[in-house]
């Protein structure tokens, strides 16, 4: 039998990657991820199943280029985000889609509210996650979240991570 978790669990799990975010803890938020990680945002004109291999995202990174995203962030010279935006991630609806015995997968809706500058923008979408257990702890082996949104404005570019 596996000892993958149940939704409750995955809930929890999704909450915790949410509350990292959201305090900045990002170098936390970076070891929820595997070694062979994918870390995928799709341009918002792109069907579901769109490869960015194919395809323009507006991120598509390996673990590598997610490192490379979580330190200039930390950087005070990474000017986008300084001073950092204020963010809230909200996580709802969240089902488990699949599972086998070394792995699962759960979708959820977000919002993500960011505010800056004396603007607050709203990113709003559905979250896909494919997870793994390695040493015991769950994984994220691909985080994909597909925006809800016409196009980028007005929020225009993304500058945190959803």
């Amino acid at each position: 039998m596996s000892d993958l978790p149940n939704r409750l669990a995955v809930e929890d799990f999704l909450y915790r990657e949410a509350g990292l975010l959201d305090d900045w803890r990002l170098p936390e938020w970076l070891q929820l991820f595997t070694g062979d990680a994918r870390y995928l945002v799709p341009a918002t004109d792109l069907p579901a199943d769109a490869s960015p291999d194919e395809n323009l995202f507006y991120i598509a990174d390996d673990r590598h280029r997610l490192e490379q995203r979580v330190a200039r962030l930390m950087k005070k010279s990474g000017h986008s985000e300084q001073p950092r935006s204020k963010t809230r991630h909200l996580v709802t609806n969240v089902r488990l889609t699949a599972q086998d015995a070394t792995s699962l997968s759960a979708t959820s809706a977000f919002a993500v509210y960011r505010t800056k500058d004396g603007v607050t923008d709203i990113y709003v979408g559905k979250a896909l996650h494919e997870l793994v257990r390695t040493d015991g702890d769950l994984r994220i082996r691909k985080k994909l979240c597909a925006l809800d949104l016409d196009g980028l404005r007005p929020q225009g570019r993304i500058s945190i991570l959803l």
